[in-house]
């Protein structure tokens, strides 16, 4: 797996994560948070949280003070497991939550391959998990405003990694044609002129004020239209000063000036958008359905068909849906030592053993992995190359309801 598949895996990965931790609640403050950057000690965190766990035997609620106690000896456990704090760092989040009927279920999850430097050490408890360190590691610095205008409407946003975010949509109220004569032609011809300066104005005004706060991240503003007011309006010096020098020279020609413009514009210029990943899975998603209508395709899709293609060695490039949330679970009964796996968020309650109908106090969790974790280590194996594919493009939404979001391209045509 190359540097950036290995990251985009990572960013993933953690994202999954943050989804289900957010929604995460505990009875008070049960919920014990710790962060640990490369470069301290495990013992140094160990020692603070066993002082913690002395502090909480001073809890007066005999409840929270088990549960607290309970969390903090997780954590120390799943510490054992580690003899340093690895290259970008280590977090635990672990308690009891909230899963509905007055039951609540311990859960840990560790982040010990997040995508960038955790920074500072951090232990927290509380009713939430504190997850700030990390959720700024899921922001894309690098962007590139959009904007397209002509004289009936106007629409700007942003483009970043596998996102376009359209901010506004403004509709002018500038007239499109008259029929006086004489002197009132000129007349409504200069009120139509001075209507459609106000909305160009004013079309530029709002997309400057968005833009300014995060102008040092952006790499460019594009913009496009579908007529000559493109050119008008950034050649009559509409927008603010900093933002004019961030405005590429070449415009686009788009067929509309709302949000399927911006789509269309980010269609038009993605060989100049670097780091805007949106243009390269448009091709390879078009490519894959190209390939699927030939009579013997190298591409096949659906997660049992890809799986077996998957062991046969014959995937060179597996895509995946970003939208996949799958996830199985193996457990383990404490009674009757029955192991079987299940697909199960962690929000869930843990369903009886199957076995001996032995409630969840007596079921321990195993392991868990997502199906996109399972399905891109075994291309990984055999030497193929995963793409995470967003919906935010038409393509990506087909690939996701289409194809149910697991799809191949293949090394030879399979029967």
């Amino acid at each position: 797996m190359s540097e950036d598949d290995d990251k985009q895996s990572r960013r993933l990965k953690l994202k999954f994560n943050l989804e289900e931790l957010r929604k995460m609640k505990g009875n008070g403050t049960e919920l014990v948070t710790v962060y640990l950057p490369p470069d301290r000690q495990i013992s140094d965190v160990r020692q603070l949280l066993q002082n913690e766990h002395g502090q909480a035997a001073n809890i007066k609620s005999k409840g929270t003070k088990k549960n607290v106690q309970g969390a903090i000896e997780s954590a120390l456990s799943t510490l054992n497991n580690y003899k340093n704090a690895g290259e970008r760092g280590l977090a635990i989040f672990v308690g009891a939550i909230i899963v509905g009927n007055n039951k609540t279920r311990m859960i840990n999850v560790t982040v010990d391959d997040p995508p960038e430097e955790i920074q500072s050490v951090r232990y927290r408890c509380d009713s939430r998990f504190e997850l700030d360190q990390l959720e700024e590691m899921l922001i894309e610095r690098a962007a590139y405003g959009l904007f397209v205008i002509d004289r009936s409407e106007s629409c700007y946003g942003i483009a970043s990694g596998k996102k376009i975010h359209a901010q506004e949509y403004l509709p002018s109220q500038v007239p499109s044609k008259h029929g006086r004569g004489g002197q009132s032609a000129q007349r409504f011809e200069r009120l139509i002129e001075e209507a459609a300066h106000n909305f160009f104005k004013k079309s530029a005004e709002r997309a400057c004020n968005y833009w300014l706060p995060m102008i040092s991240d952006m790499k460019g503003i594009i913009v496009g239209g579908p007529g000559a007011t493109k050119d008008y309006v950034v050649n009559g010096n509409y927008f603010h000063h900093e933002i004019q020098k961030k405005i590429l020279p070449t415009r686009f020609d788009v067929g509309y000036s709302n949000e399927s413009g911006l789509r269309e514009l980010v269609e038009n210029a993605g060989s100049i958008m670097e780091e805007i990943e949106l243009d390269t899975e448009r091709r390879i998603v078009d490519k894959f359905l190209m390939e699927i209508m030939k009579p013997y395709p190298k591409a096949t899709y659906g997660e049992k068909i890809v799986r077996n293609a998957l062991e046969q060695g014959a995937v060179n490039t597996l895509l995946l849906s970003e939208n996949l949330r799958k996830q199985i679970v193996k457990l383990e009964c404490n009674s009757c030592k029955h192991q079987w796996e299940v697909s199960l968020n962690r929000t869930d309650p843990i369903p009886s053993c199957p076995s001996c109908a032995a409630d969840e106090e007596n079921i321990k969790e195993l392991s868990s992995k997502t199906l996109v974790e399972e399905l891109t280590e075994l291309a990984a194996r055999a030497s193929g190359k995963t793409v995470l594919i967003s919906t935010d493009t038409e393509e990506g939404a087909t690939l996701y309801r289409g194809f149910g979001g697991v799809a191949a391209m293949l090394r030879y045509p399979m029967s």
